[in-house]
C-alpha cells in the first residue's frame, strides 16, 4: 500500500477542519502496562487465564466489556462486571505510575495541529484512560476535547458525530490503526487517516501515515 499525500474520500480531495485522535496504537503504545496490569488483576481475582501483549493488541479498540468477555468466555455478568472493577483499577493506578510508550514526535505533532484546527481524541476506553495518557504526555492544552463510552453511553462512531456537530465541523477527520476504527468512520461518514505504525490494519484508508508527522503534509501544513 502507497502512502497518499492527500485525503481522497469518495473520490475527492478532502479538507480537514478537525481532527478526531484514537489513542491506542495512535498516540501511544500502552500495552506492555497494560497488560501487567490484567494479569494481576486476573490473579487477583482468581482467573487462571491470562493475557499477552500481542492479544491485546488485536482486541484494543472494542469496548472493555467486549475485550473482556473475549479474554473470559462464559463467565458470568456479575463476577464479569466484579472484574473490570478490579481490571480498570489496576490499570489507571498502573499507567499512573509508569505511563505507555508514546510515539515519536506525537507531542509535537499534536502541538502543531492544534494551532490549525480542533484536535479532539474519541476512544472506546475506560473512564480517566485519556485523561491519563494526556497528563503524562502533557497534551490537555493542545487537545479541544475528548470522550468515551462512559461519558456518553455511547461507541466510537456516534461518538464522532457526537463530537463534530458539538464542535460545529463540516469536515472532520479521525485518525486511527485498526479496521474496527475503519468501520466506526463508515458508520459515521467520515475519511480515516490510517496509522499504518500501530496496532492493526485497514483495508481501504482514505490516507496512511508511516509516522506521525506525516499528518501535517498530508494536512498541508509542512
Amino acid at each position: 500500500m502507497n502512502r497518499k499525500e492527500k485525503i481522497i474520500y469518495k473520490g475527492k480531495e478532502y479538507k480537514a477542519d478537525g481532527l478526531i485522535f484514537d489513542v491506542d496504537g495512535t498516540i501511544w503504545d500502552s500495552t506492555g502496562v497494560v497488560t501487567e496490569a490484567w494479569n494481576n488483576a486476573l490473579a487477583d481475582t482468581g482467573f487462571d487465564t491470562r493475557v499477552t501483549a500481542d492479544r491485546l493488541k488485536g482486541l484494543f479498540g472494542l469496548p472493555m466489556i467486549d475485550i473482556m468477555r473475549d479474554i473470559l468466555p462464559g463467565v458470568e455478568e456479575p463476577r464479569l462486571r466484579h472484574f473490570e472493577e478490579v481490571c480498570n483499577e489496576y490499570e489507571k493506578n498502573y499507567i499512573l505510575e509508569r505511563s505507555g510508550e508514546p510515539y515519536r514526535h506525537i507531542a509535537e505533532t499534536i502541538k502543531a495541529l492544534s494551532e490549525q484546527m480542533p484536535v479532539i481524541i474519541v476512544s472506546n476506553c475506560q473512564a480517566g484512560y485519556i485523561e491519563l495518557m494526556m497528563d503524562h504526555l502533557k497534551l490537555r492544552e493542545y487537545v479541544t476535547d475528548f470522550v468515551c463510552p462512559d461519558y456518553t453511553g455511547k461507541l466510537k462512531a456516534d461518538n464522532i458525530l457526537l463530537m463534530a456537530e458539538k464542535h460545529g465541523l463540516k469536515y472532520p477527520v479521525y485518525i486511527g490503526d485498526t479496521q474496527m476504527d475503519a468501520d466506526a468512520c463508515k458508520k459515521a461518514d467520515v475519511p480515516i487517516i490510517f496509522c499504518r505504525y500501530g496496532f492493526g490494519t485497514v483495508e481501504e484508508p482514505d490516507a496512511v501515515i508511516d509516522k506521525p508527522e506525516d499528518l501535517l503534509k498530508i494536512l498541508g501544513m509542512k
